[in-house]
């Protein structure tokens, strides 16, 4: 990757998140356990080649706020999803994560129908014992069963439910952080103003 490359990925993170940091309906879609949104190398094989927040997203006086600045490895979970992901879909290079709950993931079913979108869910329970025991094993079939779930097309937004010890989840997933962004940020305020 050339110095020029890593320039555009920076800077596509830090416009991505000033946006991300003025959309006040996003926070309400942030999960206990916080928002990440990461930025994969395109030959991305380790969490080290994923950019994410230090730290995550969180709320700050009713606003999304970064805790720290984009950092290679700064990401777990998501870094680990996204390096999976594209296994099914290479030019997939960004993702975020944020809230589940059973009236937003109706609304997100509904929402991608309309937009030709392909939505899929995770049922954690279904998880073989063998799996969530083994270190690191859970993201391969999670990603595995989001295709599935989706007819064997890698979906746009999927979400797992919540299992012992492990919070609800939904992902979008693009091709850089700015569409992302663009498309959470869509999400957030058309989920908001349908009350």
């Amino acid at each position: 990757m050339t110095d020029s490359d890593l320039i555009e990925m920076y800077g596509k993170m830090a416009l991505a998140l000033d946006r991300i940091e003025h959309c006040r309906e996003f926070a309400e879609i942030i999960p206990e356990v916080r928002s990440n949104l990461v930025f994969a190398r395109e030959d991305a094989k380790t969490r080290e080649d994923v950019l994410a927040i230090d730290g995550r997203i969180t709320v700050v006086g009713g606003m999304p706020h970064a805790a720290g600045k984009p950092r290679f490895g700064a990401s777990s979970h998501m870094a680990r999803l996204i390096i999976e992901y594209r296994k099914y879909d290479p030019l997939v290079r960004a993702g975020i994560d944020f809230a589940s709950t059973p009236d937003l993931a109706r609304w997100l079913e509904r929402y991608c129908t309309k937009n030709g979108w392909a939505f899929s869910v995770i049922d954690r329970r279904n998880e073989p014992e063998e799996i969530k025991e083994a270190e690191g094993a859970s993201m391969p079939w999670k990603v595995k069963e989001a295709m599935r779930a989706a007819g064997g097309k890698p979906p746009k937004i999927f979400y797992e439910t919540g299992a012992i010890g492990k919070e609800p989840v939904s992902v979008l997933v693009g091709r850089d952080p700015l569409e992302i962004v663009g498309q959470i940020c869509t999400i957030a305020k058309l989920y908001h103003d349908r009350r």
